[in-house]
């Protein structure tokens, strides 16, 4: 596996890849969380010029792409964040811009079982380790307790840390459903 992290995709091959990717391995989240977890076309394209994200590309032995994932210190290149909870959170880590959000980690269906979702965590680890700074990322509730990915990515980045990292949950979204039967 190899990672690249580029500033921008603006080759036609690859720009369809990437969504083809994105949208093969995270599609189904369209209908199993409430609030939006998947950009539109017209907003990947933007993302994917947009130089304020970085894009990690993950590549297979033969060269296929099969992880990608974003990553900004730029909190407002990140729709749906408000970059002004960090700023009152960590407010020398906003000021020195050592805070990233990964808009998204995705990884080819068939190559969960591959390194790819590792390789890709790991090269974000060391973006923001090598500043001491902070990643910051949402799961929806499905992928949280449905697949764990909250316990499992702390223990991924612990281990890539060597046990020295700290985690905890900034906030949580509660969606009701007041539904009104008619009266039998």
């Amino acid at each position: 596996m190899l990672v690249k992290v580029i500033d921008q995709i603006t080759d036609d091959e690859l720009h369809k890849a990437a969504w083809e990717l994105y949208e093969r391995a995270l599609g189904e989240m369209r209908a199993l969380a409430v609030q939006r977890h998947l950009m539109y076309q017209s907003e990947f394209d933007e993302v994917m010029l947009d130089r304020r994200v970085e894009k990690y590309l993950c590549y297979d032995d033969e060269g296929t792409l099969c992880g990608f994932a974003t990553l900004s210190n730029d909190l407002y290149s990140m729709s749906l964040i408000s970059p002004e909870y960090f700023e009152r959170r960590w407010p020398e880590l906003y000021r020195q811009r050592r805070i990233w959000y990964a808009g998204f980690v995705a990884v080819d269906r068939d190559r969960r079982s591959s390194r790819a979702l590792l390789d890709l965590m790991e090269a974000m680890y060391r973006t923001a380790s090598s500043q001491n700074g902070i990643i910051a990322l949402d799961f929806c509730r499905y992928n949280d307790a449905k697949r764990n990915m909250g316990r499992a990515t702390e223990r991924i980045l612990n281990r890539f840390a060597g046990g020295t990292m700290h985690a905890e949950r900034m906030d949580e979204e509660q969606f009701w459903a007041y539904e009104f039967r008619a009266a039998a």
